[in-house]
């Protein structure tokens, strides 16, 4: 197998990818840990309305070490800054706005994506997370729903497969796939090659990827910053 360590596109380079493709005014939600890096990488000009599940909406940025005010958290228990518009409110109304379908997109990491969408990205084995939280909820009522991820898994085993061998978070639910080797979308059961990395040519990435990688429109380089702070 090709050894792509060298030719991966970095955790910040796929937050930036993802970012690009949000729209101006979109309401957001994106999932603890890497997934929340999407929010350092906002185009200029645009403005996007970050969701977090323990009841904040249109939060600000992360404040600078040592100004943290501990009251202030999103979902992941990190810190938060408010902004003018910046609301606050019950769990509850937290989450019947997310059923309700008010949210845009949701942007989640995983385990497992499999090729008619389904998604895996919770464990109760070791090292895993202990609960599911509110991605069920998420992944259901989410208008579009984006996961970001390294493309095989530290065992070199392949993330996107044709179906899930670990708990589902969601069935049919994703609709594009950032990943560290190309953008993928999942189109009519299939995974279907948007865009990938120059250095890797399509018969590797298919090597890397556990079920068939259509290309019926055609495939654009993945290209991103190279250095983002």
């Amino acid at each position: 197998m090709i050894d792509i360590s060298e030719i991966k596109l970095s955790n910040a380079q796929i937050a930036w990818r993802a970012a690009q493709d949000i729209q101006d005014g979109a309401y957001v939600n994106l999932g603890i840990g890497f997934p929340e890096m999407v929010a350092s990488y906002q185009p200029e000009g645009k403005e996007v309305i970050f969701h977090t599940e323990n009841g904040v909406l249109g939060f600000g940025p992360a404040p600078a070490v040592g100004e943290e005010d501990w009251d202030l958290i999103n979902a992941g228990k990190k810190a938060i800054t408010s902004k003018p518009g910046t609301s606050f409110f019950h769990h509850a109304d937290s989450f019947a706005m997310v059923r309700g379908g008010h949210l845009d997109v949701a942007i989640l990491g995983a385990y497992q994506i499999a090729q008619n969408g389904d998604l895996a990205n919770w464990s109760t084995g070791k090292g895993g997370i202990p609960a599911v939280g509110g991605a069920m909820d998420l992944v259901q009522s989410a208008r579009r729903v984006a996961v970001v991820t390294d493309h095989i898994t530290k065992k070199g085993e392949p993330k996107l497969v044709e179906s899930c061998t670990m708990p589902l978070t969601g069935v049919g639910c994703v609709t594009r796939i950032y990943s560290s080797l190309a953008v993928i979308d999942v189109e009519g059961g299939h995974f279907v090659l948007r865009e990938k990395i120059a250095a890797l040519s399509i018969d590797d990435l298919q090597a890397l990827t556990g079920a068939e990688l259509l290309t019926t429109k055609g495939v654009d380089a993945l290209i991103c910053p190279e250095a983002l702070g």
